[in-house]
Protein backbone atom coordinates (compact mmCIF):
# COMPACT_ATOMS: atom_id res chain seq x y z
CA UNK A 1 0.00 0.00 0.00
CA UNK A 2 2.51 2.30 0.76
CA UNK A 3 4.56 1.74 -2.68
CA UNK A 4 1.55 1.80 -4.48
CA UNK A 5 0.93 5.47 -3.02
CA UNK A 6 5.06 6.11 -3.13
CA UNK A 7 4.57 5.31 -6.57
CA UNK A 8 1.59 6.80 -7.89
CA UNK A 9 3.63 10.25 -6.38
CA UNK A 10 6.45 9.47 -8.20
CA UNK A 11 4.40 9.44 -11.17
CA UNK A 12 2.13 12.40 -10.44
CA UNK A 13 5.62 14.47 -10.30
CA UNK A 14 7.19 13.48 -13.49
CA UNK A 15 3.65 14.31 -15.43
CA UNK A 16 3.42 17.61 -13.79
CA UNK A 17 7.48 17.81 -14.81
CA UNK A 18 6.21 16.96 -18.67
CA UNK A 19 3.60 19.51 -18.33
CA UNK A 20 5.91 22.29 -17.00
CA UNK A 21 8.12 21.68 -19.80
CA UNK A 22 6.09 22.01 -22.34
CA UNK A 23 4.45 25.08 -21.24
CA UNK A 24 8.02 26.63 -21.02
CA UNK A 25 8.40 25.33 -24.73
CA UNK A 26 5.15 26.82 -25.58
CA UNK A 27 6.31 29.95 -24.00
CA UNK A 28 7.22 31.67 -27.16
CA UNK A 29 4.56 30.78 -29.30
CA UNK A 30 1.97 32.91 -28.47
CA UNK A 31 -1.15 30.78 -29.58
CA UNK A 32 0.01 27.62 -28.76
CA UNK A 33 0.80 28.77 -25.15
CA UNK A 34 -2.52 30.35 -25.12
CA UNK A 35 -4.28 27.26 -25.73
CA UNK A 36 -2.04 24.80 -23.77
CA UNK A 37 -2.81 27.54 -20.74
CA UNK A 38 -6.76 27.08 -21.51
CA UNK A 39 -6.71 23.63 -21.72
CA UNK A 40 -4.90 23.02 -18.09
CA UNK A 41 -7.44 25.49 -17.09
CA UNK A 42 -10.36 23.14 -18.16
CA UNK A 43 -8.86 20.09 -17.28
CA UNK A 44 -8.28 21.69 -13.45
CA UNK A 45 -4.66 21.36 -13.20
CA UNK A 46 -3.92 24.95 -13.35
CA UNK A 47 -3.08 25.07 -9.60
CA UNK A 48 -0.03 23.45 -10.06
CA UNK A 49 1.74 25.42 -12.78
CA UNK A 50 0.35 29.05 -11.34
CA UNK A 51 3.49 30.47 -11.26
CA UNK A 52 3.96 29.28 -14.99
CA UNK A 53 1.05 30.10 -16.13
CA UNK A 54 1.10 33.49 -14.16
CA UNK A 55 4.87 34.66 -15.74
CA UNK A 56 4.06 33.24 -19.48
CA UNK A 57 0.86 35.38 -19.19
CA UNK A 58 2.90 38.43 -17.83
CA UNK A 59 4.98 38.19 -21.38
CA UNK A 60 2.12 38.10 -23.60
CA UNK A 61 0.69 40.89 -21.34
CA UNK A 62 3.95 42.89 -22.26
CA UNK A 63 4.06 41.74 -25.95
CA UNK A 64 0.10 41.83 -26.40
CA UNK A 65 -0.61 41.53 -30.00
CA UNK A 66 -4.13 42.50 -31.29
CA UNK A 67 -3.67 41.04 -34.53
CA UNK A 68 -5.56 37.57 -34.29
CA UNK A 69 -8.94 35.95 -35.60
CA UNK A 70 -11.72 35.70 -33.13
CA UNK A 71 -11.24 32.53 -31.39
CA UNK A 72 -7.47 33.94 -30.05
CA UNK A 73 -8.48 37.46 -29.95
CA UNK A 74 -11.27 36.47 -27.29
CA UNK A 75 -9.05 33.69 -25.76
CA UNK A 76 -6.08 36.24 -25.19
CA UNK A 77 -8.74 38.73 -23.69
CA UNK A 78 -10.25 36.12 -21.33
CA UNK A 79 -7.13 34.64 -19.92
CA UNK A 80 -5.29 37.92 -19.43
CA UNK A 81 -9.17 39.02 -17.71
CA UNK A 82 -8.96 36.16 -15.59
CA UNK A 83 -5.99 36.50 -14.38
CA UNK A 84 -6.05 39.99 -13.37
CA UNK A 85 -4.84 42.37 -16.11
CA UNK A 86 -6.51 44.55 -17.89
CA UNK A 87 -7.52 44.50 -21.49
CA UNK A 88 -9.67 47.19 -22.42
CA UNK A 89 -12.78 45.60 -24.45
CA UNK A 90 -12.26 47.80 -27.64
CA UNK A 91 -9.85 44.86 -28.72
CA UNK A 92 -12.98 43.34 -30.47
CA UNK A 93 -13.54 46.76 -32.08
CA UNK A 94 -12.48 45.15 -35.07
CA UNK A 95 -15.18 42.61 -35.41
CA UNK A 96 -17.78 45.41 -35.13
CA UNK A 97 -19.02 47.28 -38.18
CA UNK A 98 -19.54 51.15 -38.39
CA UNK A 99 -23.06 50.70 -37.35
CA UNK A 100 -21.88 48.78 -33.77
CA UNK A 101 -22.87 45.38 -34.87
CA UNK A 102 -20.71 42.27 -34.85
CA UNK A 103 -19.26 41.42 -38.49
CA UNK A 104 -21.88 38.73 -40.11
CA UNK A 105 -19.22 37.13 -41.58
CA UNK A 106 -17.71 35.89 -37.89
CA UNK A 107 -21.34 34.07 -37.19
CA UNK A 108 -19.52 30.64 -39.29
CA UNK A 109 -16.78 30.82 -36.50
CA UNK A 110 -18.05 28.71 -34.16
CA UNK A 111 -15.35 28.04 -32.25
CA UNK A 112 -14.40 31.80 -32.55
CA UNK A 113 -18.03 32.91 -31.19
CA UNK A 114 -17.56 30.08 -28.82
CA UNK A 115 -14.71 31.86 -27.25
CA UNK A 116 -16.31 34.80 -27.45
CA UNK A 117 -18.99 33.91 -25.49
CA UNK A 118 -17.03 32.44 -22.51
CA UNK A 119 -14.93 36.22 -23.00
CA UNK A 120 -17.85 38.18 -22.75
CA UNK A 121 -18.98 36.48 -18.86
CA UNK A 122 -15.71 38.68 -17.63
CA UNK A 123 -17.75 41.96 -19.16
CA UNK A 124 -17.02 45.13 -16.41
CA UNK A 125 -20.29 47.61 -16.37
CA UNK A 126 -18.41 49.62 -18.82
CA UNK A 127 -17.93 46.88 -21.42
CA UNK A 128 -20.92 48.14 -23.93
CA UNK A 129 -18.76 45.72 -26.41
CA UNK A 130 -19.16 42.87 -24.23
CA UNK A 131 -22.64 43.20 -23.79
CA UNK A 132 -23.85 43.47 -27.36
CA UNK A 133 -21.13 40.52 -27.48
CA UNK A 134 -22.99 37.98 -25.43
CA UNK A 135 -26.55 38.90 -26.89
CA UNK A 136 -24.87 37.92 -30.47
CA UNK A 137 -23.00 34.59 -29.32
CA UNK A 138 -26.21 33.68 -27.41
CA UNK A 139 -28.34 33.84 -30.97
CA UNK A 140 -25.58 32.41 -32.48
CA UNK A 141 -25.07 29.30 -30.80
CA UNK A 142 -28.39 28.95 -30.40
CA UNK A 143 -28.87 29.06 -34.15
CA UNK A 144 -26.08 25.60 -34.13
CA UNK A 145 -27.10 22.81 -34.90
CA UNK A 146 -24.80 21.19 -32.59
CA UNK A 147 -25.23 17.40 -33.37
CA UNK A 148 -23.79 18.88 -37.04
CA UNK A 149 -20.50 20.10 -35.70
CA UNK A 150 -17.20 18.16 -34.79
CA UNK A 151 -18.01 16.41 -31.41
CA UNK A 152 -15.81 17.99 -29.26
CA UNK A 153 -17.10 21.56 -30.38
CA UNK A 154 -20.60 20.34 -30.68
CA UNK A 155 -20.78 19.09 -26.64
CA UNK A 156 -18.91 22.56 -26.21
CA UNK A 157 -21.67 24.47 -27.91
CA UNK A 158 -24.49 22.74 -26.11
CA UNK A 159 -22.27 23.30 -22.62
CA UNK A 160 -22.25 26.74 -23.01
CA UNK A 161 -25.78 27.00 -23.37
CA UNK A 162 -27.06 25.46 -20.59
Amino acid sequence: MQETKALKSKQLEELKEEVRKELLAAADKSLELLDFIDVTQRLRVAYHFEEEIENALQKVYDNYNDDFDLYYTSLQFRLLRQHGFFIPYDVFNKFIDKKGNFHECIKSDIQGILSLYETSHLRMKVDLTLDKALEFNTSCLKSVDATQLSKPLGGQVLHALE
